[in-house]
């Protein structure tokens, strides 16, 4: 009996395993010093690994950075898309694009370092790996924007509302939020949180 199939799995999950922890120290390291003066070798000695671990599976900064991008906006996406509940259940479109919104603010809570450096890092323009985050961006806000198209096509938002700009806005509210939260007022339940999020998201749905 074959034991190549085994053997592949193995040194498959010992590879991801180590790409998760270049991320973790790529993360750490990047929300404590920013991205330019972050090193490979500080990468790696943060990770417990080799300098040549690091170009072995990314090739070098840049591209481990754009490999962390990715994983953290796809990641997002999926929380978001995750929280979109099925039509069966019949979840009314102003509380669906609520469950959406909270999946966010816990997303963020939970992987702080990340949302700190997409926030200052994602957004700038002068990087080659532009168009990647900005497509995996557009991913992730495209997720709310769509919840707000369903209310739009039921009726319930202002007919002269842009839901492109809508989504992008509500997306930076919820980052800036649950940063807010987690960094300034930790002691705050989260429901207060979640709460205050409901009533600024409705103030762009009338009645149903």
């Amino acid at each position: 009996m074959s034991t190549s199939t085994p053997r592949r799995g193995r040194a498959s999950g010992r590879r991801e395993a180590t790409r998760q922890r270049l991320f973790d120290a790529a993360l750490s390291l990047i929300a404590e010093h920013g991205y330019d003066v972050t090193t490979v070798d500080e990468i790696a000695e943060r990770a417990g690994v080799a300098k040549g671990t690091v170009y072995y599976n990314f090739g070098g900064k840049e591209e481990l950075y754009t490999a962390l991008l990715e994983w953290g906006v796809t990641r997002l996406a999926e929380t978001l898309r995750e929280a979109v509940p099925p039509p069966e259940e019949g979840v009314d479109e102003r509380d669906s694009l609520i469950r959406v919104l909270r999946a966010g603010v816990v997303f963020i809570g939970t992987h702080e370092e990340l949302a700190r450096m997409l926030m200052a890092e994602s957004w700038r323009t002068n990087r080659s790996w532009y168009a990647t985050v900005h497509q995996l961006r557009t991913e992730a806000i495209g997720v709310i924007t769509g919840q707000l198209e369903q209310l739009a096509g039921r009726g319930r938002l202002r007919p002269d509302l842009d839901t492109d700009l809508a989504g992008s806005a509500l997306f930076g509210m919820v980052v800036t939020v649950a940063l807010n939260w987690r960094n300034l007022q930790p002691e705050r339940p989260v429901e207060d949180i979640h709460t205050t999020l409901a009533h600024m998201a409705d103030g762009l749905i009338g009645p149903a």
